[in-house]
């Protein structure tokens, strides 16, 4: 007993003290784990929305940086070209100069012979430098040096020199000239092979300048073109797939704006977006077609119109340009699909034909119908490559129309947090919204069913009542122990309530969670049900459309139409 009495209060009030500073310590990390536990379930039912959004934003980024760069590209590209194609514009803008120069009469013949030589001196190797040479001895009345310098230019690109003259001996009235330039240049042509220039003598057909002699022969030579490839094997398919991927270059994106709540919340909408544009095609083909065939003939001059078609030959750029000017139309397709380069290259890749050197003859007619940019047609080729190709562009729009309703889905699917279902036209709105409530109310039982004491925090209420009225009675025998087990159960009681106090606020933040997420999430799932009706409903009213677009081109007869080229009664027939 004398050890027993030798324990000093004070030791006592230092184990009382270090008791309950654990005893904070412990409540505070356990304070702690209950507040992460309910974050983390917070997060967890967030990081799916949050993900999605993050990936919209760095996909919005890297567009907006790659149509920047497209912007810095353009510029640079523009500035090789003038760089190291510059000079050919000079030669390039002559040509038409020195026409109306002579027609008018007011530059001395010394003048333009000067000029055209400094041009053949200044720009080695391009082959419109010694035309111009040949035309100014023409002007000037010097066949010898004439036929020299037509020579020079047949040996430097035939095909080019044989279009130049056709045209300059037309527009000079001389057609029996220029009906043997004209056979000449045909002579050279495969129709499997063509040259991508002979765009021009479909651009002089199409627009009545040749007169009546080579009308004849090119609408004989045309027909000879089609009836040959008619017969390969494969034809009809290859024209389908050339026609649906030169259509479907007229495809708009649809707007950022629209359809909002689809974007978001349905993992359908990459499918909805693609059907849309499909349906959106047809008034936008329709347009295209209907403004090609309402603008006017030209009442310009014959020799204004020769004039004409003579820029498209001499200003299109020359083989040598076309890495470039293939580079330069990439960058532009990005600027014009806000940075989305995925489409750009899709574009290229259709657009691709325009910047073949050689193709066959069909493949021309759809350059000409439907890239006119970069091919180079005019309106009157636009009308006549149209017209003679109607029943391929009619079956290739039929089978863009199928492939589009083949893709509809019949179930659309809504995605709300861990919401998951589906509808098929937005009008079990009742439905859904049950669903959802079911779906809310089992998540939030199930959180629930995690809010509640363990077994050791059960018992800490009774078990540490019982300790601490242990611990009273052991203060008589041993006041040490006594003391210890008193502090050992009050604590144990406390933890119990301080456990039950958390998971009365626990439940109470649970209940404010989910019946936030049954808010929002009622009103997110009735918007994109409104939605899905509003795109049923524009979808079916777009789609309707493509009749027209049939309708439109089965009035066309190419016969009819070629004959109303000119103002002659003229009458051929270019037969498929």
């Amino acid at each position: 007993m004398a050890e027993i009495t030798s324990i000093h209060p004070a030791d006592l009030r230092a184990i009382e003290s270090n008791l309950n500073a654990i005893h904070q310590n412990l409540t505070v990390l356990d304070n702690n784990v209950d507040t992460v536990n309910e974050n983390v379930k917070v997060v967890y039912s967030e990081i799916g929305a949050l993900a999605r959004d993050f990936r919209d934003f760095v996909q919005l980024q890297v567009r907006a940086n790659r149509l920047g760069q497209a912007h810095t590209k353009l510029v640079q590209i523009r500035q090789e070209l003038e760089k190291k194609y510059g000079h050919y514009d000079i030669v390039r803008r002559t040509t038409t100069g020195i026409l109306q120069a002579d027609d008018l009469g007011i530059v001395k013949k010394d003048t333009i012979s000067n000029a055209t030589e400094e041009l053949m001196i200044s720009t080695p190797n391009y082959w419109l430098a010694p035309c111009l040479v040949a035309l100014a001895a023409w002007i000037n009345d010097q066949p010898e040096l004439a036929e020299k310098a037509v020579r020079e230019g047949i040996k430097r690109n035939d095909e080019k020199t044989s279009l130049f003259f056709a045209l300059i001996c037309r527009r000079a009235d001389r057609k029996s000239a220029a009906l043997k330039w004209t056979q000449r240049y045909l002579e050279n042509q495969d129709e499997e092979n063509l040259d991508r220039k002979c765009i021009i003598i479909l651009d002089a057909f199409a627009s009545g300048l040749l007169g009546a002699d080579s009308e004849g022969l090119i609408s004989k030579q045309l027909g000879e073109w089609m009836d040959h490839l008619s017969e390969k094997p494969g034809f009809v398919e290859q024209q389908t797939k050339q026609w649906s991927e030169a259509i479907n270059l007229k495809r708009k994106p649809i707007k950022m704006d629209d359809y909002t709540y689809l974007r978001k919340y349905s993992k359908t909408w990459p499918v909805l977006q693609d059907i849309m544009e499909g349906a959106m095609l047809h008034a936008e083909i329709l347009n295209y077609f209907t403004d090609i065939f309402e603008q006017e003939a030209s009442t310009d001059s014959l020799k204004a119109q020769l004039d004409e078609i003579l820029n498209s030959l001499v200003t299109d750029f020359d083989d040598e340009e076309i890495p470039l000017r293939r580079e330069e139309k990439f960058e532009q397709f990005v600027v014009d699909f806000d940075g989305d380069e995925q489409r750009a290259r899709q574009n290229m890749a259709i657009e691709q034909t325009a910047f073949d050197t050689n193709k066959d003859f069909t493949q021309l007619l759809t350059d000409a119908a439907m890239k006119p940019e970069s091919s180079h047609a005019s309106v009157s080729t636009q009308k006549f490559a149209i017209a003679l190709s109607k029943d391929w562009i009619s079956n290739a729009y039929n089978d863009i129309v199928a492939q589009n309703r083949m893709k509809i889905p019949n179930e659309i699917e809504i995605n709300v947090d861990t919401f998951n279902s589906k509808t098929a036209d937005g009008q079990n709105e009742a439905e859904l919204i049950a669903d959802f409530n079911a779906l809310v109310d089992k998540e939030k039982a199930e959180a629930l069913s995690q809010c509640v004491l363990s077994g050791f925090e059960k018992f800490c209420l009774y078990g540490g009542a019982i300790i601490a009225f242990i611990g009273l009675l052991m203060l008589l025998g041993n006041p040490f122990l006594g003391l210890i087990a008193i502090v050992a159960g009050i604590g144990m009681v406390i933890n119990h309530f301080s456990k039950k106090k958390k998971i009365e606020a626990t439940i109470q933040n649970i209940e404010t969670q989910f019946e936030q997420k049954r808010t929002n999430g009622a009103q997110i799932i009735r918007a994109t049900l409104a939605e899905i009706v509003d795109f049923r409903a524009e979808f079916a009213k777009k789609d309707g459309e493509s009749q027209k677009v049939i309708d439109f081109l089965e009035q066309i007869s190419p016969e009819q139409y070629v004959r109303k080229l000119s103002d002659s009664n003229r009458r051929i027939n270019v037969s498929r």
